[in-house]
C-alpha cells in the first residue's frame, strides 16, 4: 500500500533535468514553424475564421454538463461529463474513484448498486481535435455485475486527482500557457496544492522547464499515467482541463464557482518567481525617470527590420528601451524577472508577447500586427488577454508599404492585393505568406503616435 507523497521512480516525472534546454534548442526552432502551421490548421477548423471559437459569458448556460447519480444515494458517487464549448472535453468523478494508467482507464465504484454499466472516453488534452492523444475511459461499474469486477486498491490517496496530457501543441511557448498553464491553473487552484496530477504523454523536459508554476499548483511529484501500473484511489478525479478562451480565463466558467481572472494567474506568476513589481513606474512621484521599453527581436519570419530606427524613435519619445532576443534556452524565472522590470512590451505577433504575464499591472503591450487581415486573430491570440490582464493594449497594424512582402511578390499579387482571397483559400497560404514570408519595417511617422499613447497612459498612472 502506498500513499500520498513521492511515488515510486518508475511511476513519478523526473524533474528537469538542467540540459533539458540545450538537448531541445534545435528542436524548438525547427519545430517552431511547424507549429505554427499546425496551431492555425486547428483554429481554423474551429473558429470558421476567427469568430466563432470565442465563448462568451452567454455561452455558460449552453455547456452541457450531464450528472449521473443514483437516485436518493448521495454516498453512491456521480459523473459530471463536460462536452460541449469551442475546444475540451472534461470529466468530473466523485466518489470511490480508481485509476490505471497504463490501461488509461478511470471507474467509479458505486457504494451500493446502480442500475447499468456505463462508459465514456474523452481525450485529455485541451484540444479535442488534436490527433496523437490517447483517450482515457471512464467507466461507471453496475456493482451487481460479476463479469465487471472493481479493481483493488494498491494505492490509496486522500487528495483528488487531475488527468491531463501533454504533446500536442505543447513546446510551442504561447501553447505551453494557452493549452496548459492557465487550464491547469484554473483546474487546480481551489485546492492549494493539495492535489496529484497524473500526466499522459509526459514530457519531463516541460515539467522541468514550468516546474515553479508546476509545484505551487501540486505539492506531489506528478505520476507518469503511461508507465503507471498501480490502481490509485481518490475520493475525486477530473479527466481533462477546460480552456476558456485561447491564452485567457472566463471567470463564469471556473470550477466551483471561483471567478478565477486572468489578474488572478499573472498575480500567482508573481507570487511564483518573486517578482518585485506589481505595479509600472509612477512618473508623477518620479519625473526624472524614464519608463523602460522592452523590444522584442525575432531572429527568424516576422522580424523588425528597421530596429536601431526603431529605437531612436522610442528613446526621442522618452523612453529606455532595451532589446531582447527570448530564445527557447532562456529559464523562465530568468526571463519573467527581466521582463518585470520593464513598463511596455513590444513586439511583432508571435510567442514572445507571452511574456506579457510578467508584466506588472497596468504596463502596456504594443503589439505590431503582420500584414494581411490579420487583426481578428492577433485580438484573439492577445489583444483580449492583455486586457484581461489589465494591461494597457496598444495595437499597431502594418500596411503593404511596410511588409516585406509588397517587394517580394509586387503589387499585383493576391497575397497584397487581395489578402481577404487568401483568406478565403486556407490557412496553409495564410500562414505560409502572411506568418512565415513576411518581416515588417514600420514607418516611424505614423508609428509615432503609438508610442505617444504608451507615454500617456504611463503618465496617468
Amino acid at each position: 500500500m502506498g500513499s500520498d507523497g513521492k511515488l515510486p521512480t518508475s511511476a513519478t516525472a523526473a524533474k528537469g533535468p538542467k540540459g533539458w534546454a540545450q538537448r531541445f534548442l534545435n528542436v524548438g526552432f525547427v519545430a517552431g514553424f511547424l507549429l505554427v502551421l499546425l496551431t492555425y490548421a486547428v483554429v481554423s477548423q474551429q473558429s470558421q475564421r476567427f469568430g466563432a471559437v470565442v465563448a462568451s459569458p452567454d455561452d455558460v448556460a449552453a455547456i452541457s454538463k450531464q450528472a449521473i447519480k443514483a437516485p436518493g444515494e448521495t454516498d453512491n458517487g456521480k459523473v459530471v461529463l463536460t462536452t460541449a464549448g469551442p475546444y475540451s472535453d472534461t470529466c468530473d468523478v466523485f466518489g470511490d474513484v480508481r485509476t490505471n494508467g497504463t490501461a488509461h482507464t478511470v471507474t467509479l465504484v458505486p457504494a451500493t448498486s446502480f442500475t447499468e454499466r456505463r462508459e465514456w472516453k474523452i481525450k485529455p488534452y485541451i484540444r479535442r481535435t488534436m490527433s496523437g492523444i490517447p483517450e482515457v475511459t471512464i467507466t461507471q461499474l453496475d456493482s451487481t455485475s460479476a463479469s465487471s469486477p472493481a479493481p483493488a486498491c494498491t494505492v490509496r490517496h486522500h487528495v483528488p486527482a487531475i488527468v491531463l496530457a501533454l504533446g500536442g501543441l505543447t513546446g510551442n511557448y504561447w501553447h505551453d500557457f494557452s493549452d496548459a498553464l492557465v487550464p491547469l491553473f484554473v483546474a487546480s487552484r481551489r485546492y492549494g496544492g493539495e492535489v496529484q496530477l497524473l500526466v499522459s504523454n509526459i514530457q519531463p523536459w516541460w515539467l522541468g522547464k514550468y516546474e515553479a508554476i508546476v509545484r505551487r499548483l501540486s505539492k506531489y511529484d506528478a505520476v507518469d499515467l503511461d508507465k503507471d501500473d498501480q490502481i490509485r484511489c481518490f475520493p475525486r478525479v477530473t479527466v481533462g482541463l477546460r480552456m476558456h478562451k485561447e491564452f485567457d480565463i472566463v471567470p463564469e466558467f471556473s470550477p466551483d464557482d471561483q471567478r478565477l481572472t486572468m489578474v488572478d494567474f499573472t498575480a500567482f506568476l508573481r507570487e511564483t518567481y518573486s517578482l518585485p513589481r506589481a505595479v509600472p513606474i509612477n512618473l508623477k512621484q518620479t519625473p526624472e525617470k524614464k519608463p523602460r521599453l522592452m523590444l522584442l527581436h525575432r531572429g527568424h519570419y516576422r522580424k523588425i527590420v528597421n530596429v536601431p530606427e526603431i529605437v531612436k524613435a522610442a528613446e526621442d519619445a522618452g523612453f529606455e528601451v532595451a532589446i531582447s532576443d527570448p530564445r527557447f534556452g532562456v529559464h523562465v524565472e530568468e526571463l519573467a524577472r527581466s521582463v518585470n522590470s520593464f513598463d511596455v512590451l513590444m513586439g511583432v505577433h508571435g510567442a514572445g508577447l507571452t511574456n506579457a504575464v510578467f508584466l506588472p499591472k497596468g504596463a502596456v503591450v504594443i503589439q505590431v500586427v503582420p500584414y494581411g487581415k490579420m487583426e481578428p486573430l492577433a485580438k484573439l491570440d492577445f489583444g483580449d488577454p492583455i486586457v484581461d490582464m489589465e494591461l494597457r493594449y496598444l495595437e499597431y497594424s502594418i500596411t503593404a508599404q511596410e511588409s516585406t512582402l509588397l517587394e517580394m511578390l509586387g503589387p499585383d499579387h493576391p497575397v497584397i492585393k487581395d489578402p481577404e482571397s487568401v483568406h478565403r483559400s486556407g490557412w496553409d497560404k495564410v500562414a505560409e505568406y502572411y506568418l512565415g514570408k513576411q518581416d515588417v519595417k514600420l514607418d516611424l511617422e505614423r508609428f509615432a503616435p503609438t508610442l505617444e499613447l504608451a507615454l500617456d497612459h504611463l503618465r496617468q498612472q
